[in-house]
């Protein structure tokens, strides 16, 4: 068969037996899971099945445990008598049991899994447990039976995303000012309504699946059925998902499929007593930088456990879709370590992990058979042809992926390279460089530069002058250079770098600082683990100048159906470090130099007509000079040499927006 990839990308041809192959596992091995007219929707019911389910006259509890010798379920309902209820042994690992009665288990009681491998009694939390809650004062977890007598009520019927994503990045925990771990509900009053003011349409949740090591970032999931319990019940976390939707927001999920925590009373490591159960034996199933665990995505059982998880998630909390964590880690047998990806031969060597990228093709197709709006990201450092292209042309069928190069861009010009030296053909041609066809989301900086150790793009500009010299009445110019830089990166990257956006929260008005969570090494402390709204609220301070600024950003690019259409490069100035270009009806024109302001700078547009300006970084409302009029209206005309275009005063270190009448 012809595969539409190829005439996408014309560099693969090279490796179209690769490709044909990758598509023949990807039929494979859907045949092996659902037959040949099957529907992988009908095949992830794992957590209907699995699990502890209230039933007609009574419960049921099953487990899958391929090694087990005996299964037992325990807890406060038995007074903890660890051999009183034995499950029975089905076929292919299946243990079941069934207890009468409406009262036999009831909603908050604690129970734990006795698996019993080569004799030896293992503790374990089941391995669909829907709630899973730390013991209070001990370092153990337990699983909670969750069925509240009153049923969640949903909504949120007819809810549909925004075509184009504008993504606040998000962490339930540190989304409050106060210094401890906020919970969904305070999310839900207090953050979601900044979030729609900012005009965000998409929210993306890090750290929802239950995690026992909070400073992991959510990372080394334990439970994956189970919404952090540190925030609050299921309930509450449905309540965040329902209210988002009613304001017309996008919920995603941050997903961990990459690898998993290397606990085991409460994790999926060893269940049944073996490693091999979800993961690779040996060496194979280690993650040596992560310290986790690999799964074994050719293992139809596994893939019955991740396939489930991803419609769970979309089925019984109502997430819209998935920015799947750790790509790069799976796709490569080295996880992409200290690896350079860039002649095409490297994609398509022993080094790729074939089974993982079937996998990630059964998920998204899953995906998108649950809901075609759904949406799906990828985390990949690699740039592996066809990550964002459909299934059915010979791709694994993401719909965006990470634009994960531009923070990087972006660390290392403010890092080691002075602003007159900024190379201009390379910052234009990396922003708006994508894979033939594949869409990408496009951000500045990335939550890993927030967390200890490193610093934000506003932190890195200013460092402790922010401390002492943000007050309005302070001028300072760092700061100055700071705050012009910091609007001029953010709006080159969401006009230039991306199909798509996303911000991390905080990040909108430079928020100071990093992230640390709670450790030894700060005695537990959660002074650095929140986000300061106040400073952005405060009207003596400069960083509501950041943050209107980004509502102004925001809301026009949305106006204007920005990213819907490719950039046009008007101009490259390398050495008046000048670009402008066109996008969807809007000209950008910006400055980056530190010092040079040209009056009456040559601006060269596709269209004759009258053009004035709808955004400009030197607003005073944004902190800036007000030098650039918002009222007065420039005539492009066709120039003696052909050229279309007007003049107009372009400060240094400031971007324009203008907009044909």
């Amino acid at each position: 068969m012809s595969l539409k990839i190829l005439s996408i990308d014309p560099w693969l041809k090279n490796y179209e037996q690769d490709l044909q192959q990758r598509m023949k596992n990807y039929k494979n091995k859907k045949r092996e899971l659902v037959g040949k007219d099957g529907k992988l929707s009908d095949f992830a019911n794992g957590y209907l099945y699995y699990g502890i389910h209230k039933v007609r006259g009574g419960w049921v509890y099953r487990e899958w445990a391929p090694a087990a010798e005996a299964v037992y379920l325990t807890g406060d309902f038995c007074g903890w008598d660890r051999k009183a209820y034995p499950l029975q042994q089905l076929e292919n690992g299946v243990w079941e049991l069934k207890l009468k009665g409406a009262d036999a288990l009831k909603h908050g009681q604690r129970v734990m899994t006795i698996v019993v491998h080569d004799g030896e009694e293992l503790d374990r939390v089941p391995l669909y447990a829907g709630y899973v809650v730390q013991e209070e004062g001990s370092v153990q977890w337990n699983a909670r039976i969750y069925a509240p007598k009153k049923k969640f009520l949903w909504t949120d019927e007819g809810f549909k995303r925004a075509k184009t994503p504008y993504i606040y990045e998000c962490h339930v925990g540190m989304a409050q000012e106060e210094p401890k771990v906020g919970t969904y509900d305070e999310f839900r009053q207090k953050t979601l309504p900044r979030i729609k003011r900012l005009g965000y349409n998409t929210i993306q949740i890090m750290a929802i699946m239950e995690h026992p090591y909070y400073a992991s970032f959510g990372y080394q999931v334990t439970n994956f059925f189970a919404p952090a319990s540190r925030s609050g019940t299921p309930d509450d976390l449905k309540a965040l998902v329902n209210a988002a939707h009613e304001m017309g927001i996008a919920v995603l999920l941050d997903v961990v499929h990459s690898h998993a925590c290397k606990n085991t009373r409460e994790g999926i490591n060893e269940f049944d007593g073996t490693a091999e159960q979800f993961f690779h034996a040996g060496g194979k199933g280690e993650h040596s930088a992560w310290n986790t665990k690999c799964f074994n995505y050719n293992k139809p059982e596994v893939l019955h456990f991740l396939l489930s998880n991803l419609k769970f998630w979309m089925t019984e909390y109502h997430f819209d879709g998935f920015r799947f964590d750790g790509v790069t880690s799976m796709l490569y047998h080295d996880h992409g370590l200290g690896s350079s990806f860039g002649p095409y031969e490297r994609y398509f060597s022993m080094n790729t992990d074939t089974e993982a990228v079937t996998y990630l093709q059964l998920a998204n197709e899953l995906i998108k058979e649950l809901d075609p709006n759904a949406l799906s990201i990828a985390e990949d450092t690699s740039a592996m042809p066809g990550l964002a292209l459909p299934i059915k042309d010979g791709g694994i069928g993401f719909d965006y992926r990470l634009a994960m190069g531009t923070p990087d861009l972006w660390i290392k010009l403010l890092k080691e390279v002075p602003d007159e030296h900024w190379d201009m053909w390379n910052l234009y041609n990396e922003l708006s460089g994508r894979r033939p066809g594949e869409k990408v989301i496009g951000y500045a900086e990335s939550h890993d530069q927030a967390l200890v150790g490193d610093k934000t793009i506003m932190f890195r500009l200013c460092d402790q002058e922010m401390y002492w010299s943000m007050n309005k009445e302070s001028n300072n110019m760092i700061i100055d250079r700071g705050m012009a830089l910091h609007k001029m990166i953010r709006l080159i990257t969401m006009s230039l770098g991306g199909d798509g956006y996303l911000n991390f929260m905080g990040n909108e008005f430079g928020h100071p600082e990093w992230i640390d969570f709670p450790r030894e090494g700060n005695d537990w402390s959660y002074h650095y683990c929140r986000r300061q709204w106040s400073l952005a609220d405060a009207d003596y301070l400069k960083y509501h100048y950041l943050q209107d600024f980004d509502i102004a950003m925001v809301s026009l690019a949305q106006k204007s159906r920005l990213l819907t259409q490719a950039p046009a490069c008007r101009w490259i100035g390398q050495d008046d470090k000048t670009l402008v270009y066109e996008r969807k009806g809007l000209v950008f024109a910006f400055n980056f130099h530190p010092s040079y302001s040209p009056d009456g700078y040559f601006v060269p547009v596709e269209q004759e007509g009258k053009y004035k300006v709808v955004l400009t970084t030197d607003e005073g409302r944004f902190g800036g000079h007000d030098r650039i009029s918002t009222t007065y209206v420039y005539d492009a005309v066709r120039q003696p040499d052909g050229k279309i275009g007007f003049r107009i005063y372009l400060p240094s270190r400031t971007a324009v927006v203008l907009k044909k009448k």
